[in-house]
């Protein structure tokens, strides 16, 4: 008898006919010996119906004044769908209970609308698993010290599942979406874009992190944290699909490089249109200006992405970072109003009309050239490259937003990532 966690995202809570189907699968899964720990995502759309109405009361500066409120009334949406879950598990004569993140609990820091997870006291779950019940806990939610609902942010239910699975030390975390696993790039965008029936860890964390929405990047970090083993599939085949045919399907994130892998120079082409580009210019060249720009900019809670800082002339330099688009505003006015004075630049400039494409892959580890290759595409497209960063297995440009798919297309194919492996 394994204890496995299942996830489902939004999509596949989107009615109640699909929380019927869920609720069928998870039985399937429990009737065949298995102990069940799911947690669910709310229904689609709901997440943002409710930010919506929060909107309308409150339309400025809706997350630094009211965070503490938008995570109690955003946690109502998968309060909702796992009540709904564990009625109709119920009802398909399985005893099955639902948590919210604070019952657990899953213990967070304070930051409101992107907390990070701290703890989860097991000791209720587990009782209840020995009990022969399905025990169905709350994506994206947990408290914090003062007991306040907390939410981790969008896509936070995949952290949710995987922090499960790495606290009650889970057999396998099942990622079920609308996607059938992860591709070499978004068949949308690219319909040759071929599944991949393995990937390296290492790989999903830089194609989550490069913008690859199949999984959250806290939710790869945690898995490689704590070695869960995970893997990516579809809720939209039939439920009563063969067990063991299920158990193999989808794509399985390995923490292991061995010779049954498929070991192409570059795995995927990921890509991230959420970005905006932010420059200071005129700065004093100087020690320690990175850290008076991006100090404050992290004391405010922002993230940064790709850094370039140009050659200094006559004393002065440019420097340049990317930030969340969501961050833009937020970070353009801390810059103008506190840290452009203190430095004594000239001014600042922003572009939220940029994206990032990034190649990946472990192969690039042992091959030469492949990043000349990836600017010779492009450069042959007519593509401006702004930014550049480098990892050693992954290469990433800023682009002009309008050029991202023709580089998407035009890369997927002269990495000939529609063709199977030999």
């Amino acid at each position: 008898m394994a204890l496995i966690v299942h996830k489902y995202g939004g999509t596949s809570m989107g009615s109640t006919e699909r929380i019927r189907n869920v609720a069928k699968r998870v039985a399937k899964w429990a009737r065949a010996g298995h102990q069940m720990v799911v947690v669910p995502s709310a229904m689609s759309g709901e997440t943002n119906r409710l930010l919506a109405l929060a909107k309308e009361l409150a339309p400025a500066s809706l997350t630094e004044a009211y965070g503490r409120e938008l995570d109690m009334l955003a946690a109502t949406g998968e309060q909702a769908s796992s009540a709904l879950l564990a009625i109709a598990l119920q009802a398909e004569g399985l005893e099955s209970v639902s948590y919210a993140g604070w019952q657990v609990p899953i213990r967070t820091d304070s930051s409101y609308t992107k907390a990070r997870i701290e703890s989860i006291d097991d000791a209720r779950v587990r009782s209840d698993l020995q009990a022969g019940r399905v025990v169905i806990v709350t994506g994206f939610q947990g408290i914090d010290d003062q007991g306040n609902i907390t939410t981790l942010g969008r896509g936070g239910s995949d952290t949710s599942a995987v922090a499960v699975a790495a606290a009650m030390k889970a057999d396998e975390c099942l990622i079920y979406t609308d996607v059938d696993g992860v591709y070499t790039t978004d068949p949308r965008v690219v319909p040759e874009a071929r599944r991949l029936h393995t990937v390296s860890f290492e790989e999903m964390l830089e194609m989550a992190s490069m913008g690859s929405k199949v999984l959250q990047i806290r939710s790869v970090e945690f898995a490689g944290k704590y070695k869960v083993p995970l893997r990516v599939l579809s809720s939209f085949t039939p439920w009563d699909i063969d067990l063991n045919e299920e158990a193999k399907s989808g794509t399985l994130i390995t923490f292991e490089e061995d010779e049954n892998m498929e070991q192409a120079i570059v795995s995927g082409i990921a890509f991230n249109r959420d970005e905006a580009k932010i420059s200071i210019l005129g700065v004093p060249d100087k020690p320690g200006i990175a850290y008076q720009i991006l100090g404050a900019v992290a004391n405010a809670n922002i993230e940064v992405d790709m850094i370039i800082q140009n050659i200094s002339k006559d004393g002065k330099t440019d420097f340049s970072f990317t930030v969340n688009r969501n961050e833009y505003t937020k970070t353009m006015s801390l810059l103008n109003d506190t840290v452009l004075p203190a430095l004594g630049a000239t001014q600042v400039v922003g572009d939220t009309k940029i994206c990032k494409v990034s190649i990946v892959g472990i192969g690039m580890r042992s091959h030469v050239g492949v990043a000349s290759t990836m600017f010779r595409v492009l450069s042959e497209e007519g593509i401006n490259i702004q930014m550049i960063s480098t990892s050693e297995i992954k290469t990433s440009v800023v682009i002009d937003e309008k050029y991202m798919e023709l580089a998407v297309r035009a890369l997927h194919k002269a990495f000939d990532l529609d063709q199977v492996p030999a």
